[in-house]
């Protein structure tokens, strides 16, 4: 029998509080890696956490348990986010974190799935999460399995691909309500501002001119997470999309906003605007501690 987090549910400081964690296992094993993606999977740590440790059905210690639900990430390049999560979950010891992209490492810097139990999917080339996550979600609509979820996390510049306008006829085709997917719309990507590189707006009314159901959050509000995936897994009929609105580099000022972290880690090399290369991570990492200070003071009053 797995686990259900949902069963056992953290109060909102507490998942607030864990997703600075998070935040902090990102920048540390960013750090040691050398190489990665910094600005995503900090803006990204909310929406995790949020799944992880309220929404989603699953076991850390059975990760192939049969009633679990299902996460596909699409923007591969996130990852970092995806394993600081399922270290504090209790997936693998968070001493692994810093083996990142180390050579013979389970934790590439791209998802493997048969490396890592609790991965899903292998993600790299950007488009084809979706269409995956489509597969999953119509074979349990066929076995009749409609109290499982499948949850898929995209990001906007991700949204170039042509794939993924696919899978969404697709999705819209087969009626896969019991699929949920999340955009992370951070207006950022490797070569600037998304609406610079490939203008996306009005994307609320593209995804709808697709058949979807669009539901439009901050992506960095955990209680708003939760609550959109509660509306969504009551939408029938409809595949269902969250907008999810996030700050690129959440919780360390001078990454936040900045495209030039999409795709560097901390400590690489010196950066208009933050501080000297070899003191990044110290000051990331006092920062998020500050953050952490702050929730619990807000909770606190």
């Amino acid at each position: 029998m797995g686990k259900n987090f949902t069963e056992n549910k953290r109060s909102i400081e507490d998942l607030e509080l864990t997703a600075v964690e998070i935040r902090k296992s990102i920048i540390t094993m960013l750090e040691a890696a050398g190489s990665g993606h910094s600005a995503g999977p900090l803006g990204l740590s909310d929406i995790l956490t949020a799944l992880y440790f309220d929404i989603m059905k699953h076991d850390p210690k059975n990760p192939d348990w049969d009633g679990r639900d299902y996460f596909f990430l699409s923007n591969g390049h996130c990852v970092p986010v995806q394993y600081a999560t399922m270290a504090e979950a209790g997936y693998f010891d968070k001493k692994e974190l810093k083996t990142l992209r180390k050579f013979k490492s389970r934790l590439q810097g791209h998802p493997e799935r048969e490396q890592l139990p609790g991965l899903e999917n292998t993600s790299g080339p950007l488009g084809s999460g979706l269409s995956q996550a489509c597969g999953v979600a119509l074979s349990l609509q066929m076995q009749k399995k409609s109290h499982q979820w499948v949850y898929c996390m995209m990001g906007d510049g991700e949204l170039n691909e042509g794939n993924i306008w696919e899978a969404a006829m697709f999705a819209n085709k087969y009626r896969l309500h019991n699929l949920i997917a999340f955009v992370d719309r951070n207006n950022i990507q490797i070569d600037g501002t998304t609406e610079h590189v490939m203008p996306l707006e009005d994307l609320r009314a593209k995804w709808e001119a697709f058949g979807w159901h669009v539901i439009d959050i901050d992506g960095n509000d955990i209680e708003a997470v939760i609550d959109a995936a509660a509306m969504a897994r009551a939408i029938v009929e409809k595949p269902i999309v969250i907008i999810a609105h996030t700050i690129p580099g959440k919780g360390v000022d001078f990454m936040e906003f900045d495209y030039h972290w999409h795709g560097m880690p901390v400590g690489l090399k010196d950066v208009a605007g933050a501080p000297p290369k070899n003191e990044q991570a110290k000051v990331a990492l006092k920062e998020l501690r500050t953050l952490a200070g702050k929730i619990k003071n807000e909770h606190e009053n």
